[in-house]
């Protein structure tokens, strides 16, 4: 079971690592068009669609990694003190009560919107030069799909966590630099620290 969790944590890694690279493709997007509007005088009408289905479909294809990651923002601040027992079981409730209806919701309606955005053939209205949005509209269940797929795998971690009284491992990922952990590598103490602080404050104060 553990073998097939890790395998769809990877599909989800997958999935979001490939789709961040648009924030290169925007990055360099949206330089050109700065550059292009006031040092060429030359703007494109249809830059400000596209910019805004680029980071549409980043943010959606990546939910379902965040998720894969635990790393979803919590609201409930007392979460990280309960055992991982009454976690689980918080977890599972807001899955079963909200997270699928939700995405089950979401995957339905974004199929029946890319269904329909498909049909007519649909280009975006804003400017005369509107990019299609079928592709765009096609990611919502795509997205939708895979985050279903992740949040299955979320429950069944509370089932198991459930079972044994821990939670089960995840894939390894890049995490926030660890301050402490960083100073353990480099050989730096905070008394080390302070006395940089005191001789770069004093040497500033002496210039004064």
């Amino acid at each position: 079971m553990q073998k097939l969790l890790l395998t769809v944590d990877r599909f989800s890694t997958f999935v979001g690592q490939t789709f961040a690279w648009l924030i290169v493709g925007l990055t360099f997007m949206i330089t050109w068009e700065v550059f292009s509007r006031y040092v060429l005088s030359h703007p494109h009408s249809w830059a400000f669609d596209v910019m805004i289905m680029m980071y549409g479909t980043l943010f959606m294809m990546a939910g379902a990694y965040t998720l894969s990651k635990n790393a979803h923002v919590r609201g409930d601040v007392l979460y990280g003190f309960f055992p991982p027992r009454l976690q689980a079981v918080l977890d599972l409730t807001l899955y079963v009560a909200f997270f699928i209806p939700g995405v089950v919701a979401l995957v339905w309606a974004g199929y029946r919107y890319a269904g329909e955005s498909w049909a007519i053939n649909e280009h975006s209205n804003i400017t005369a030069e509107g990019p299609p949005i079928y592709p765009f509209k096609t990611v919502i269940p795509i997205a939708g799909a895979v985050l279903l797929l992740q949040g299955i795998v979320e429950m069944i971690r509370c089932a198991i966590c459930l079972k044994n009284g821990e939670w089960p491992s995840r894939e390894a990922d890049v995490e926030e630099v660890d301050v402490d952990k960083l100073k353990a590598m480099v050989h730096v103490k905070d008394e080390d620290i302070e006395k940089l602080d005191v001789l770069v404050t004093g040497k500033q104060g002496a210039s004064r």
